[in-house]
């Protein structure tokens, strides 16, 4: 086989199995109970457990692009948040309440170990998860937020869906090209914005201004977010054991890389950051190889280190003699 031909067919494979991937998503394999809420769920691959948070506006389908990388090693557990994607909001839709959901929905699957992967606002979810439960082996976050850091845009999104109807203008504002693609839409999101009028769209973009339930649950999330309980995260971060990687692009206008970096000496388990050259604040959308070849040694090497620890201390003590 030519070069040539080698590279057409590699490149078809890669098409094929993104697209597979992609409609893997389209309905969810179960629907998990977490108290109140029932979450729409997916689960793919074989191994130890990986339980996947996603962030604002999105779904779980924003995975899509890393599952295919992670599946051969490890079970991923997959949820839409209250509120969004195929999950309809039975209570409150804020962080903290997203948190106490999830570690509903792992205790309902009897999960009895496993490691984190999430991003942005998921990223916080996750981080209160790990705080307070043991079971946690690791934690991979993109860029998500930093304690004593709030993006403006954030704030001031936050300040529109509180003035009346400005939610929807700012929803309609969507259909807009120039608006998705602008730092106001989705531009500090990928390295090149028109990424956002692809399949990206398709998922994510156009169900906010074609769909009322859609909006309303994203909208609410935005609405009652609390910047104290991200200004506090330091507390969280010296409560959490497992180790942890951040995964950043070096242009994310969101969350600064170099702020991302002095974070890192607040996780009482021990933190590192790896880098994405040229990636913003979704990584792992539009840089999807980068991001599985960073998350997948360390998600195996945490969780495979919990089960030697714990056969380790399984063992009867042998007398010395």
């Amino acid at each position: 086989m030519s070069p040539s031909v080698a590279c057409g067919y590699s490149s078809v494979r890669t098409a094929r199995v993104a697209y597979d991937a992609s409609m893997a998503f389209r309905n969810p394999h179960a629907y998990v109970d977490a108290g109140a809420e029932r979450l729409a769920y997916w689960r793919f691959g074989r191994g130890p457990d990986v339980v996947f948070i996603h962030g604002w506006p999105l779904h779980s389908a924003t995975f899509r692009r890393i599952v295919p990388a992670l599946a051969p090693k490890l079970t991923l557990h997959l949820f839409d948040l209250p509120g969004a994607g195929q999950t309809e909001a039975r209570g409150s839709i804020d962080l903290a309440s997203h948190a106490a959901t999830v570690r509903r929905a792992i205790d309902g699957l009897g999960i009895a170990r496993y490691a984190l992967l999430a991003h942005d606002s998921g990223g916080t979810v996750a981080r209160l998860v790990a705080a307070a439960d043991a079971r946690v082996r690791g934690l991979v976050l993109g860029g998500t937020e930093i304690p004593g850091h709030n993006p403006w845009l954030i704030q001031f999104y936050v300040g529109l869906t509180k003035a009346p109807g400005m939610a929807r203008l700012v929803v309609s504002s969507m259909r807009f090209g120039a608006v998705r693609r602008s730092f106001l839409g989705f531009g500090g999101c990928f390295s090149d914005a028109a990424y956002v009028d692809g399949e990206f769209g398709d998922w994510f973009v156009r169900p906010l201004f074609s769909s009322r339930r859609v909006a309303a649950g994203q909208m609410a999330l935005l609405r009652d977010l609390d910047f104290r309980l991200f200004d506090a995260l330091d507390s969280a971060h010296r409560r959490i054991r497992a180790p942890v990687r951040c995964i950043w692009g070096t242009d994310d206008p969101f969350f600064p890389i170099a702020k991302a970096r002095r974070m890192l000496e607040q996780f009482a388990g021990g933190a590192e950051l790896v880098e994405i050259p040229g990636a913003k604040l979704f990584a792992h959308e539009d840089h999807p190889e980068a991001f599985a070849t960073h998350a997948l040694p360390f998600l195996v090497r945490c969780l495979q280190d919990g089960v030697e620890d714990e056969d380790r201390s399984a063992q009867p003590l042998r007398s010395s003699r």
